[in-house]
């Protein structure tokens, strides 16, 4: 599906498995911009690869305001620039930073689950035995 020059709507909900409503969504965000046919949306293949990259980042922590960025660097060159890449490796250190921290809360709750969960085990067990 990825040689052909223009996609419905539904072509790309169905492709990705969103809702056309999310598309709708990107595009009110300013992160597709599909030309129109009367009320009929028409994505081009840069709209498809946006899409595609904009769920992506989606899945890696990145914001909309952050995705967005990137495509307005990006959309400055052909192919790219430095100046893109340095934005994205610190967006993906910001990223690693905040899943460094959650994994972090997350051992800490363990501990404290399992703290407590002992001590209603010591109580229960001393209910038991004084019954």
């Amino acid at each position: 599906m990825s040689d052909k020059k223009t996609f419905s709507i539904s072509e790309l909900a169905k492709e990705f498995d969103v809702t056309t409503r999310s598309i709708r969504f990107y595009e009110d965000e300013g992160l597709l911009h599909p030309t129109r046919n009367g009320q009929t949306r028409i994505f081009s293949s840069k709209d498809r690869v946006r899409l595609k990259l904009t769920l992506r980042g989606k899945r890696m922590g990145f914001s909309l305001a952050e995705i967005r960025e990137l495509f307005a660097l990006w959309d400055e060159t052909a192919t790219g620039s430095e100046k893109q890449l340095l934005m994205a490796l610190e967006v993906v250190e910001r990223r690693r930073a905040q899943l460094e921290q959650q994994k972090h809360d997350i051992a800490m709750m363990e501990i404290e689950l399992d703290n407590h969960e002992a001590r209603c085990r010591e109580a229960l067990a001393e209910l038991r035995q004084a019954g």
